[in-house]
């Protein structure tokens, strides 16, 4: 075979559609465009995006950073090096840390981060954990538990 051998199949190609060129030709005057409007003439007929003068989507969505979650959870959170100044083996809960002065608000349940290094075995309570939180308070002989929010 040879690259000259190399043809469309029978029926794939079709001549392209001569417009303009009177009435017997089928597509005369108007070209198939219809009598008069927007979509009748010339050129371009509008741009991506368009909406015929409404305000478009893409400006009608937020700009800048990104969308607002709905359903957005709010935790406590704090790092397991600041669980240092605790004694060993205590409890620590969103309330005790609340009364120890560690905390000074609550703004939902509590959340443990797994920055710095942690000395202190204790057992810990809260309603989420980082993976490297949860294997600091390991190494360092304590335990945690993961308690449902209030």
């Amino acid at each position: 075979m040879r690259l000259e051998d190399a043809r469309p199949k029978p029926g794939s190609k079709r001549r392209r559609r001569r417009v303009g060129r009177g009435i017997s030709a089928g597509q005369g005057a108007s070209c198939g465009f219809g009598m008069r409007g927007q979509k009748s003439r010339s050129g371009r007929g509008t741009r991506p995006g368009f909406e015929g003068g409404q305000l478009p989507l893409y400006r009608r969505i937020p700009k800048l950073k990104h969308f607002p979650l709905v359903n957005q959870k709010n935790y406590t959170i704090i790092n397991v090096e600041d669980l240092n100044d605790l004694a060993a083996d205590s409890e620590v809960t969103l309330e005790t840390l609340l009364e120890a002065g560690i905390l000074t608000t609550s703004d939902g349940p509590l959340k443990i981060l797994g920055n710095g290094e942690l000395f202190v075995s204790l057992n810990v309570k809260a309603a989420a954990f980082t993976r490297s939180a949860q294997t600091k308070i390991e190494e360092a002989g304590g335990s945690y538990e993961v308690v449902s929010k209030p």
